[in-house]
C-alpha cells in the first residue's frame, strides 16, 4: 500500500534544539531596555576619571593580579604579608579583569559599572513581576537615578557588588514564590553566600526577610518550605564559608595575617571588625565623637544615630528622596493585602519591604564605623518598594486612589527635608514639588481612565526625580576617588582620602561637605591627599618631589618612604613594613614596591604581635620597618595596632641613613624577646 501527501499539505519543517532556543529568546522590554542603556550611560561615561579610586584596594588589586598566592589570601601587598580586612570576592573580579585586560582605571572599575546595569536590570524585573511593567519601569529609574547608586557602581569599593548579590537573592525568591521550586531557594541562598564572601555581615541584612517571606507564603505548604529553606541555608553556608575555611585550614606560616583582627583569626574578623561591631559599636569608629552637630554614636560620619538618621546631611542626598514613598507604600500594601497568603502579593511584600524594614532600621541605629556609601544597600529596597507603590496607583480602585495622596505626600515630605538637610543647590525646587504634589494628590483622587493616571502620576513622579536625576548626573562630572565614594556635585561628597579627588575630600578645596559638617571640633582631618586622580598609570596622591603616602590624619603617613625604598632596593632589596596599610598604596599602585601596612588600613586595626613579625623576618618576608609615619584613626580610637611594635623595632633594630627606618636583618631573635 504507498501513500501521498495532497500538494497542498506541506509537513513542518524539522526544528533543530539550538533554533529552538533562538525563537525562545525574548527582546527585552523597550522599557528595560532603556532603564539599561541610562544607567550604562551613568556608570561608564567618562569613567577613567575616577582613577585607581580607592587606591587601598587597587593596590591590593595590584598584588592579587602578579600572584595567584596573593590572589587566594586576599593579599594586601606583593610579599602577602597582609590581608585585605574585606572578604576576597569583589577584589578577585578586579585582579581577573586586570589580568585579562591590563593594569588601568577602566579595566579595574568596567566590572563595577556593568554590577550596577545589572542590579537596576534585576529591580526592574522582581517588580515588574508582581506589579506590571509600568512599575517595573518606575523601580529601575529609581535605582538608576540615585546618587549613591551611581557613585558605587563607578568606584572600586566592594559595595556595587554586594548589593547586586542581594538584590539578586531578593529576585530569586520572588521567582521561588511564583512556582516553589527548589531550584530558586538554593540560588537565592548562594547569592546571599556571595554577597558574604564580598562585605561578610552586611549581605546578612537581607537574609530574614527572604527566609520570612517563603515561610509565610509557603507554596508548597510550609512543611515542604522549611525543608526547601534548610537546603538553600546548606547552600548559603557552603559558598560564604568557602573562603574563610580556607584560610582557617592554612597555616599561619602560610598565609598573610587576617588584617582587621588582633589574633590572626578570620572569626575575629567576620565577627567583630566586620560584623557586631559595626552596629554595637567598636574602637575606632565614630562612636563617642562628640561636641559636633552632628556628635554622638556615629556621630563624624555617618550622622547622629535615630529614626531621622537617613534624612539627615550625611545620608539623605545619598539615597534619602523617596523614603517616604516607599515606607508609605510598603504599609499600604499591608493593609491592602492583610498580608494573606492567598494574595500574591504577600510574599513579595515581605521579602522587598522586610529587607528594607531591616536593612533601614540596622543603618539608622548603627553604632560602629558607618560611613554615607553604606545606604547604597538600602537604595534598590527602596526602589522596588516606589514601584510597588506607583503599581497599586495605576489600578484606580478605592484602595489606589486613598494610596495615591499619601504615597506622593510621603515623597515630597521626605524631599523637602533632604534638600532642606542636605541639598541646598537644590532649594529652587521646593515650591515645584509642592504644587506638583498637591495637584497630583487632587486629581488622583478622582476616578479617571488609566492613561490619564498614569500621565497625572508621571508629573508627579518626574517632579520627585529631578533632584535625585540632577545629583546622579552631577556624580559623573567629577571624581568620584578616594575612600568614601560620593554621589552628586563636587560640593556635596564625602571624604576622599589620601589619593582622592582635589585635595582628598572628593570636592574642591574649602568645600564644607555633608559629612564633614558633622565632625567635631579638634578633629585632624587628612591632608596633602593629592589631586584629582588620575587615569591609567598615573600615581594618586604621589607627593611633589616623588614621595608616597603623604595623607596624614585618620589614614597615617610615611614621610620617608620613597627614601626609605630608595635604601632598600641599593642593599639588597627586602620588604618594608610600615604602620598603616593606606600610606603604602600609592607606592604598591605605581611600581608594585614591596611595602607591607602591618597595622592595618589606617595603622590602627591590626595588632601583630613581635614573635609573629620576629618569624616573618626570619622568613625573609620582611627586613625592614620604617617608623615616622603616625597610626591613623579617629581622635577617640583607642586601638594599639601597630605601635607598641614600633616602638620595640626601635629598640632593636639597626638605624639606617633614613630617618626612621630600621634594618631587622639578624634581629628577630630580639624583636621576639621584647614580647611586644
Amino acid at each position: 500500500m504507498s501513500t501521498t501527501t495532497s500538494p497542498g499539505l506541506r509537513l513542518p519543517e524539522a526544528i533543530s534544539p539550538a533554533r529552538e532556543r533562538l525563537r525562545a529568546l525574548r527582546i527585552p522590554a523597550p522599557e528595560l531596555l532603556g532603564l539599561l542603556v541610562l544607567a550604562a550611560v551613568l556608570d561608564l561615561w567618562a569613567l577613567d576619571r575616577n582613577g585607581w579610586a580607592n587606591t587601598y584596594y587597587s593596590a591590593a588589586v595590584r598584588s592579587m593580579s602578579t600572584s595567584w598566592h596573593d590572589f587566594l589570601y586576599n593579599a594586601f601587598d606583593p610579599a602577602g604579608v597582609m590581608t585585605v580586612d574585606k572578604p576576597p570576592l569583589a577584589l578577585w573580579v578586579q585582579a581577573l579583569s586586570v589580568r585579562a585586560f591590563g593594569s588601568s582605571s577602566w579595566s579595574m572599575l568596567v566590572p563595577q559599572a556593568l554590577m550596577g546595569v545589572a542590579t537596576v536590570g534585576l529591580a526592574y524585573d522582581l517588580t515588574r513581576r508582581r506589579f506590571g511593567r509600568p512599575a517595573g519601569f518606575v523601580a529601575g529609574l529609581v535605582l538608576a537615578t540615585t546618587p549613591i547608586t551611581v557613585a558605587i557602581s563607578r568606584h572600586n569599593n566592594p559595595d556595587a557588588l554586594v548589593v547586586l548579590c542581594s538584590v539578586a537573592a531578593l529576585w530569586a525568591i520572588v521567582r521561588a514564590l511564583e512556582d516553589g521550586r527548589t531550584r530558586w531557594l538554593v540560588l537565592g541562598g548562594i547569592c546571599v553566600g556571595l554577597g558574604f564572601e564580598t562585605k561578610m555581615g552586611t549581605a546578612l541584612l537581607v537574609l530574614p526577610a527572604l527566609a520570612a517571606a517563603y515561610l509565610w507564603v509557603g507554596p508548597r505548604g510550609r512543611l515542604v518550605a522549611v525543608g526547601q529553606l534548610l537546603t538553600a541555608g546548606a547552600a548559603l553556608a557552603v559558598v560564604a564559608l568557602a573562603w574563610p575555611v580556607l584560610v582557617w585550614l592554612t597555616p599561619a606560616a602560610d598565609r598573610p595575617w587576617v588584617s582587621g583582627t588582633a589574633d590572626n583569626s578570620i572569626w575575629s574578623l567576620i565577627m567583630n571588625y566586620n560584623g557586631l561591631g559595626r552596629l554595637d559599636g567598636q574602637l575606632g569608629g565614630p562612636g563617642g565623637a562628640t561636641g559636633g552637630p552632628g556628635g554622638g554614636p556615629g556621630g563624624v560620619f555617618g550622622g547622629a544615630t535615630g529614626p531621622l538618621r537617613l534624612l539627615d546631611a550625611s545620608l539623605g542626598g545619598q539615597a534619602g528622596w523617596l523614603l517616604g514613598m516607599a515606607l508609605v507604600g510598603g504599609l499600604a500594601l499591608v493593609v491592602i493585602t492583610r498580608l494573606r497568603r492567598t494574595d500574591p502579593r504577600t510574599g513579595w511584600l515581605i521579602a522587598a519591604g522586610g529587607a528594607f524594614a531591616t536593612t533601614a532600621v540596622a543603618f539608622s541605629f548603627a553604632k560602629g564605623i558607618f560611613h554615607p556609601y553604606y545606604v547604597s544597600m538600602l537604595a534598590p529596597f527602596t526602589a522596588v518598594l516606589v514601584g510597588a507603590a506607583a503599581g497599586v496607583i495605576l489600578r484606580g480602585d478605592v484602595a489606589a486612589r486613598i494610596v495615591a495622596p499619601l504615597a506622593i505626600g510621603g515623597g515630597v515630605a521626605t524631599e523637602v527635608l533632604v534638600i532642606h538637610r542636605d541639598a541646598t543647590d537644590e532649594r529652587w525646587l521646593v515650591p515645584v514639588l509642592i504644587v506638583a504634589g498637591l495637584a497630583a494628590a487632587a486629581a488622583l483622587i478622582a476616578q479617571m481612565p488609566r492613561l490619564a493616571r498614569g500621565a497625572v502620576l508621571a508629573v508627579a513622579l518626574g517632579a520627585l526625580l529631578i533632584a535625585p536625576a540632577t545629583w546622579a548626573q552631577e556624580t559623573i562630572g567629577h571624581a568620584t576617588s578616594g575612600t568614601f565614594p560620593a554621589g552628586g556635585p563636587a560640593s556635596s561628597g564625602g571624604f576622599g582620602g589620601p589619593g582622592g579627588a582635589r585635595g582628598g575630600f572628593g570636592g574642591p578645596p574649602g568645600a564644607m561637605t555633608g559629612a564633614m559638617r558633622a565632625l567635631p571640633p579638634g578633629f585632624a582631618a587628612p591632608h596633602g591627599g593629592g589631586t584629582a586622580a588620575a587615569p591609567r598609570g598615573a600615581t594618586a596622591g604621589a607627593g611633589p618631589a616623588g614621595g608616597f603616602g603623604r595623607g596624614g590624619g585618620m589614614f597615617g603617613s610615611n614621610r620617608n618612604l620613597a627614601a626609605a625604598l630608595a635604601y632598600a632596593k641599593a642593599h639588597g632589596g627586602g620588604t618594608i613594613g610600615v604602620a598603616g596599610q593606606q600610606s603604602a598604596s600609592d607606592a604598591i599602585i605605581a611600581s608594585g614596591a614591596g611595602v607591607a601596612g602591618i597595622g592595618g588600613f589606617s595603622g590602627r586595626e591590626s595588632q601583630v604581635s613581635a614573635a609573629w613579625l620576629a618569624q616573618a623576618v626570619r622568613d625573609g618576608r620582611i627586613r625592614y620597618v620604617l617608623t615616622d609615619g603616625t597610626s591613623g584613626g579617629m581622635g577617640n580610637d583607642g586601638r594599639v595596632g601597630a605601635g607598641a611594635l614600633m616602638t620595640a623595632v626601635q629598640k632593636v633594630g639597626t638605624q639606617t641613613s633614613v630617618i626612621g627606618l630600621y634594618d631587622l636583618q639578624g634581629k628577630a631573635d630580639a624583636l621576639a624577646a621584647t614580647g611586644a
